[in-house]
């Protein structure tokens, strides 16, 4: 190899460049890719390192919707119904019933000296149990002391009588999100801002009223490492002043092992209030932080039962709560296309994306197409909704992974077996045109490409069920969704997402092809480590 050139062989090299699909060396320099071909590049560049010999290479993996709460929420103990890896690895086994909750609850609660002091914990799912753990089941826990659990979505929290009497919240002075048992009595389950506020005004809020500090984003960083990514989104950030110093600060630090795309959010700010914040944030960005995309959250989570449906939920509860109101969704969405700023909307249910969608057509019709806009979740969207985000070049970044963790209840107990078996159509969508990315939404679900890949090609649940075969999508469409349409999504596609000449050199090392391997074994390739920006990452 020549000094300034790095040249690597493989078994085989999977470009995702039309122009040359596979390969199996790749030249590298500096942290470009120089080349891209055969044993003919020996010829020009001397002999090739035998690091990935045997091995596949793989665009780095980019993983367009999570957000660096990944790493924040493991400063809490987590509580949820499957086991789950921490950031560095090690698992923590899930509560699988009621009793096993409990149970590790008061072994928390136990382990606090301060008599008042609010027990937090992360992960919970009320939709796992037949006999859904609420306030009175805390309150077995404690009576005194403000028990508070967040979901794994984030969109709810559930808490004991305690923390629901320092709020306020009762059955005479409660607003929308709060919902209630047969009494009319406050359940403990509070879906939303206007709801769950009130409690953090009242007991503090540990996680969503704070930006990552440093070893939150550590601990993000390594987690995406683990799982193969090069590129993750983090799409709903504050990015005030504090926090974007600390997050540039961070992704600048030596080694740090991914790049980070962070979306502006728009709780905090007026319409005039983010075009000056993007502005202020702009020139923020480096080589492992790029900058200026908007997020907007139209509605909450399905298995939350608080995304925006057009019908009501299968078991009577009614049509879910807008995270934003309607009118500031169009206000939003108008302005910021009209700006040119790329935005990302979460719309989960089919109420949302049809707001979402007219918004859309209103602001392209009135200013021309955009640059690039996303419907992130979109899973219910049926055909006629995908065929209208097509004709108006909007993307849809697919939520994959809901079909094998709720699948099972979104069949049986929140939207039905029909509509469940066509959530997160991503068949449908390829089908119509449209370019369709996959993901994880970690830390609602764990971060890891390859088994986001494993369930859009299987459509397998929990139990073990196929769910709605007609919307699998093949091995090869699934790699695409996870490397080169999420960076398209990010608007960083000229930099990352295909082993391409003048691309950055990011690359994901496999054991395994994931092309060529038996589909359901997809989500058990090894990852032996990734490089970024040319720079060997090997696995931990």
């Amino acid at each position: 190899m020549t000094d300034d050139v790095r040249l690597y062989r493989a078994a085989k090299i999977l470009t995702l460049d039309p122009r040359r699909p596979a390969a199996t060396h790749v030249a590298v320099a500096g942290d470009r890719i120089l080349a891209v071909g055969d044993d003919e590049l020996e010829r020009e560049h001397g002999p090739a390192s035998g690091l990935f010999d045997g091995l596949v290479v793989v665009p780095g993996f980019v993983e367009g919707h999570a957000h660096a709460t990944e790493g924040m929420v493991w400063r809490l103990p987590y509580v949820g119904f499957h086991d789950r890896a921490q950031p560095d690895g090690e698992v923590v086994a899930g509560c699988r019933s009621t009793a096993a909750l409990l149970d590790r609850l008061r072994q928390l609660e136990r382990g606090l000296e301060d008599g008042d002091q609010p027990l937090f914990a992360w992960g919970y799912d009320s939709i796992y149990f037949s006999d859904k753990p609420m306030r009175r089941d805390l309150d077995r826990v404690s009576a005194r002391r403000p028990i508070v659990l967040y979901h794994s979505n984030l969109h709810l929290i559930t808490v004991n009588s305690a923390a629901l009497a320092q709020a306020g919240i009762t059955r005479d002075n409660r607003v929308e999100g709060v919902y209630v048992d047969a009494d009319d009595e406050p359940n403990g389950e509070l879906a939303e801002v206007a709801a769950m506020f009130p409690v953090f005004r009242a007991v503090g809020d540990p996680l969503l009223a704070n930006p990552c500090d440093a070893d939150d984003l550590r601990r993000f960083g390594r987690a995406c490492h683990r799982a193969g990514i090069t590129t993750v989104a983090d799409l709903y950030n504050y990015l005030d002043d504090e926090g974007l110093r600390v997050m540039a600060e961070t992704t600048a630090e030596a080694g740090y092992p991914v790049r980070i795309a962070a979306a502006l959010a728009t709780t905090p700010y007026s319409v005039a209030q983010l075009r000056d914040r993007l502005g202020q944030v702009s020139d923020r960005g480096h080589a492992r932080l790029h900058l200026g995309a908007v997020k907007i959250i139209s509605d909450g989570s399905i298995q939350g039962f608080s995304a925006r449906v057009r019908q009501p939920y299968v078991n009577g509860i009614e049509n879910g709560v807008w995270y934003e109101a309607p009118p500031r969704i169009r206000d939003l969405i108008h302005a910021l296309h009209e700006a040119g700023v790329r935005l990302h909307v979460h719309v989960n249910g089919d109420e949302a994306a049809e707001l979402v969608l007219q918004a859309f057509a209103e602001a392209v019709a009135a200013s021309g197409p955009g640059p690039g806009h996303v419907l992130q979740h979109a899973q219910m969207m049926d055909r006629e909704q995908l065929a209208r985000a097509r004709d108006l070049g909007l993307m849809v970044n697919f939520f994959a992974n809901h079909t094998w963790y709720w699948g099972d209840q979104h069949r049986d107990a929140t939207v039905g077996a029909e509509i469940a078996a066509r959530m997160n159509p991503a068949r449908t969508a390829l089908d119509l045109g449209l370019d369709v990315a996959i993901h994880c939404d970690a830390p609602v679900t764990p971060l890891g490409p390859l088994f986001t890949m494993w369930c859009a090609v299987n459509r397998l649940t929990a139990s073990g069920q196929v769910l709605g075969a007609g919307e699998r999508i093949t091995a090869a469409e699934a790699l695409r969704a996870v490397t080169l349409a999420p960076a398209i999504s990010l608007g960083l596609d000229a930099r990352v997402g295909s082993i391409s000449p003048g691309k950055l050199a990011d690359f994901t090392i496999l054991e395994q092809d994931p092309l060529a391997t038996e589909p359901l074994r997809i989500r058990d390739i090894a990852i032996r480590g990734t490089l970024l920006g040319g720079v060997w990452q090997p696995a931990a």
